[in-house]
């Protein structure tokens, strides 16, 4: 009996094709990242890999280094960005996750935790920027405290210019720039004498810090664990800064009746004079609509939300529309006549609305549900009408 050519050719492919279909499975399932590099002059010392999760360390995986301090780590990435350190004994590298990334470190010990470079992650980049910073405060602030030429209260004082001086640079280069990214995220929970830089229970400023970086998590990693935590984070902050302002003002809010929002407030006025914020319009669907009236294409897209306004206004849907158009007069002239909320914000295109809603580019329009949580922005949004109707059902 003979086997032809094409007999054994399709034997080999029976072979042959589920060996291909399960390497195409683990092609596809294989999500991990990957951290290597080298820590010198640790030779025989442990080297931890730490998951920094909301409950503390934990440990992932550890190695013991040989001479020429050679490491390598490889963990499955989630779907948000994820925070690890790097550790030997009390000497720490902050590490941030956001992708399958491969992130090369090259450091010495024990000089590991200043003295170290990164490749491979724009954000664990930043992250180190940010720990350097973090470290000059910390010295500044132990020189001030050591210098016997101050009182007690001009020590304080002194401190507390630093530490707002911080604030402002960190808030301004890196949070509000780009509140969406894992190193904005790191920035907010920066220590200084083991109390947070951001203390959300002593600064609204400080409140909205927080809700910045949420709503942006929410926009881009919805259902987050860190994206709910930082809302809570937020509003148990503003409870206890109230509670704080009843015991040296009087009862001026009740804060048991304070409310968790998925939004950062938009307070501006309309185009009648009268204070609006998005924070009132709970219960309602809302497309939030960054917009210049002078821009190119101006009046087709307020053709398209009159369109929207008037199929579902009457089913609960509102628009609140922030103009950033620099000629207030020829903003009322061009809203006069409109049917939904319209707000000028003076700051124009440098507002720092765009800059907490991570606007980069006019127009650009948000949902929010009618719980008050941001649900998607427009790059997240593949068919308007359809979303909009999935809110107002409530799905």
């Amino acid at each position: 009996m003979s086997i032809t050519y094409n007999e054994i050719m399709k034997q080999r492919l029976y072979i042959l094709l589920p060996v291909a279909l399960m390497l195409m499975v683990t092609a596809c399932t294989n999500r991990n990242f990957h951290l290597e590099g080298n820590i010198t002059e640790a030779e025989d010392s442990m080297l931890f890999l730490e998951h920094m999760s909301l409950d503390g360390p934990v440990r992932v995986d550890s190695v013991k280094l040989k001479k020429d301090g050679a490491f390598s780590f490889s963990e499955e990435a989630g779907e948000a960005p994820e925070f690890y350190r790097l550790r030997i004994a009390n000497s720490i590298i902050n590490v941030s996750i956001d992708s399958t990334e491969t992130i090369t470190f090259k450091a010495s010990y024990p000089t590991m935790a200043s003295q170290y470079e990164v490749s491979g992650s724009e954000n664990c980049e930043k992250i180190k920027e940010l720990s350097l910073m973090q470290m000059q405060l910390l010295a500044r602030a132990i020189a001030i405290d050591n210098d016997e030429r101050l009182g007690v209260k001009q020590v304080e004082d002194s401190v507390n210019r630093l530490v707002e001086g911080y604030k402002d640079i960190v808030r301004n280069n890196y949070i509000f720039k780009e509140p969406q990214k894992a190193y904005s995220y790191f920035a907010l929970f920066q220590t200084l004498g083991g109390r947070l830089i951001f203390n959300p229970h002593e600064s609204d400023m400080d409140i909205r810090t927080f809700a910045a970086v949420a709503t942006a998590w929410d926009t881009y990693y919805p259902g987050a664990v860190r994206g709910e935590n930082l809302h809570n984070i937020a509003i148990e902050g503003l409870k206890v800064l109230r509670a704080n302002q009843v015991k040296r003002y009087g009862p001026a809010i009740d804060v048991n009746k304070l409310e968790v929002t998925g939004v950062i407030d938009l307070p501006l006025k309309d185009n009648k004079g009268t204070q609006r914020s998005l924070t009132e319009l709970k219960g309602k669907v809302v497309l939030l609509d960054f917009h210049a009236f002078a821009m190119k294409g101006s009046t087709e897209r307020i053709m398209m939300l009159r369109e929207l306004y008037n199929k579902y206004h009457a089913q609960g849907l509102e628009v609140y529309q922030v103009s950033v158009d620099p000629d207030e007069h020829f903003w009322k002239t061009q809203t006069a006549a409109l049917p939904w909320i319209n707000v000028y914000d003076p700051d124009g295109v440098s507002s720092t609305y765009l800059q907490r809603y991570n606007v980069q580019d006019i127009p650009t329009f948000f949902l929010i549900d009618r719980n008050n949580t941001l649900y998607k922005r427009d790059a997240q949004v593949e068919n308007l009408q359809q979303e909009i109707e999935k809110l107002l059902k409530g799905n």
